[in-house]
């Protein structure tokens, strides 16, 4: 079977994207096969998720199915949102205010610059539903919270040498029903912070939209830093705003296209 993708990244988060109608006549079991096999760094095309874009139409706009690497279907990502938003603006699909139907609800998205294959949207990210604002998990204060995913942001003095590690425990405590997003979170000034990443069913990642929204969110909502917000990941800048909802804004590039030739062998990890 050929799956035909193209590939981008939001900050070096990178997705591999299908036009939904490709693959419409495929179940959840086959999906989930084979977003397991083309996320493969190894074997696969690899990125940190794979992604089905639905094409606007009948007046209803673009929708958006994501799967991650342990082939499990979420919500939605952060980075990954404004990789579609760039695809579908890229095709002539969308023009300069991008509206996408979610896992996570209905999310606008405004074209702020573009060069060529590069793109910077502002997405409208929500907002921040607070589930415990004084957790402490692995020593550490958390805050756990909802920003279309679960997140939960340990406020750390510095960036654990094991973060990876922590993060890998925590993601599956027994608290989390569908396990979290965990970031560890560094306090640079009142309007910066720097955080780690590490997603479920993909792990550490460079960056994190959703990510990034619900460090920020957890230390504006501690009142250790005030909008607007820059977050500092290992790829780069993003930056939030907190006015009547969440405003996050970063790069989307698309890289490149390709067909993936899926033999059907991969099994999903229980």
């Amino acid at each position: 079977m050929t799956i035909p993708f193209h590939k981008a990244h939001g900050a070096r988060n990178d997705f591999l994207l299908t036009w939904a109608g490709e693959v419409a006549h495929l179940d959840q079991q086959m999906l989930s096969s084979i977003a397991l096999s083309i996320c493969d760094r190894n074997t696969g095309a690899g990125a940190d998720g794979w992604e089905l874009v639905g094409k606007p139409a009948g007046g209803k706009p673009a929708t958006l199915r994501l799967f991650n690497p342990d082939g499990g279907e979420v919500e939605m990502s952060g980075n990954g949102t404004r990789c579609a938003a760039a695809l579908l603006v890229a095709e002539g699909l969308a023009t300069d205010t991008v509206t996408i139907d979610t896992g996570a609800g209905r999310k606008q998205l405004w074209l702020r610059s573009r060069d060529g294959p590069r793109f910077e949207f502002e997405m409208d990210m929500g907002v921040a539903k607070v589930e415990d604002a004084g957790a402490l998990m692995a020593g550490y204060p958390a805050t756990i919270l909802n920003v279309g995913n679960p997140q939960c942001a340990l406020i750390v003095e510095s960036i654990p040498d094991d973060w990876k590690k922590l993060g890998e425990e925590l993601e599956r405590d027994p608290r989390f029903a569908k396990r979290s997003n965990i970031s560890f979170v560094r306090i640079v000034d009142r309007h910066t912070i720097e955080a780690r990443f590490f997603e479920r069913g993909a792990g550490a990642t460079l960056s994190s939209g959703t990510g990034s929204t619900g460090a920020a969110a957890a230390a504006i909502l501690r009142g250790l830093v005030e909008t607007p917000v820059k977050i500092l990941t290992e790829a780069g800048p993003l930056n939030l705003r907190w006015d009547d909802s969440i405003y996050l804004t970063g790069p989307a590039e698309i890289t490149a296209r390709g067909e993936f030739y899926f033999s059907g062998g991969s099994s999903i990890p229980i």
